[in-house]
């Protein structure tokens, strides 16, 4: 009797711990390929839940950040999805590689050209973005997730510190210091020609070196062919006297 009791306690004990945390497991996040650092370039998925059993995820919108811009932020192609990418005019324009940048991605929108995401299922959708803040911990991107029964969730509450998560959070991207193998703490194009450059002038320097090298040798071998030529004629011309000599002698 007390066995069955105890099982059926931890049994409910599972269930409502299933249910507190599978909101939280189950809403839409954004988590980056590898890295998101600093000043540099990363692709981010963007992670779709399907929470609905009589309902397919057939649209999801992504609002990219107004307060830190992206200069940058191209989607991968997914079959089964069309893309929309709309962009809005920045109120203070971005340098970018030496150019000004007049607007950013203000927001991606997926659609199903087909079933979409379905009950029991997740979809992700990947987009290349950056460059990313240097003066940021972390990018929130609002997003809102359409289902099949005309049923929108819009996740767009942003965490606040010390507080407990939202019901609908908001994609949250954390951002990483940049490193020495980072875009941004890495070697500029400028830096890389200057490299090659001076490769370059070091590798003909050695070429030189070695043709001079060469050059010398060559003519330290055709001096001493010139010597032994003629420290050989000597001989010959030796040679020849000294039988004269014996000849006469002879005689």
């Amino acid at each position: 009797m007390k066995a069955s009791r105890l099982a059926a306690a931890t049994a409910v004990a599972g269930i409502t711990v299933l249910a507190l945390s599978s909101p939280a497991l189950a809403h839409v996040s954004v988590q980056a390929e590898g890295t998101a650092a600093k000043g540099g370039y990363a692709v981010v998925d963007f992670k779709v839940p399907n929470e609905r059993d009589n309902a397919s995820t057939t649209k999801l919108e992504v609002n990219f950040p107004t307060d830190h811009p992206l200069s940058s932020a191209m989607p991968e192609p997914i079959n089964g999805w069309k893309i929309q990418v709309t962009k809005a005019k920045l109120d203070k324009p971005l340098e970018v590689h030496g150019q000004q940048i007049t607007e950013a991605v203000s927001k991606i929108t997926w659609t199903a050209t087909g079933k979409g995401i379905e009950p029991g299922y997740f979809q992700k959708f990947p987009v290349s973005v950056g460059a990313l803040p240097d003066d940021a911990e972390e990018l929130v991107f609002k997003a809102v997730q359409t289902y099949s029964n005309k049923e929108v969730v819009r996740w767009i509450e942003v965490q606040e510190d010390g507080a407990e998560e939202p019901e609908n959070p908001a994609p949250v991207l954390a951002l990483t210091e940049a490193s020495e193998g980072d875009h941004h703490g890495g070697t500029t194009a400028e830096e890389a020609s200057d490299e090659s450059s001076d490769e370059a002038e070091a590798a003909a320097a050695t070429t030189e070196a070695a043709s001079d090298s060469s050059d010398g040798s060559d003519t330290t071998a055709r001096v001493l062919g010139l010597v032994g030529i003629v420290v050989g004629a000597a001989g010959v011309a030796y040679g020849v006297l000294a039988g004269r000599r014996r000849t006469t002698s002879d005689a």
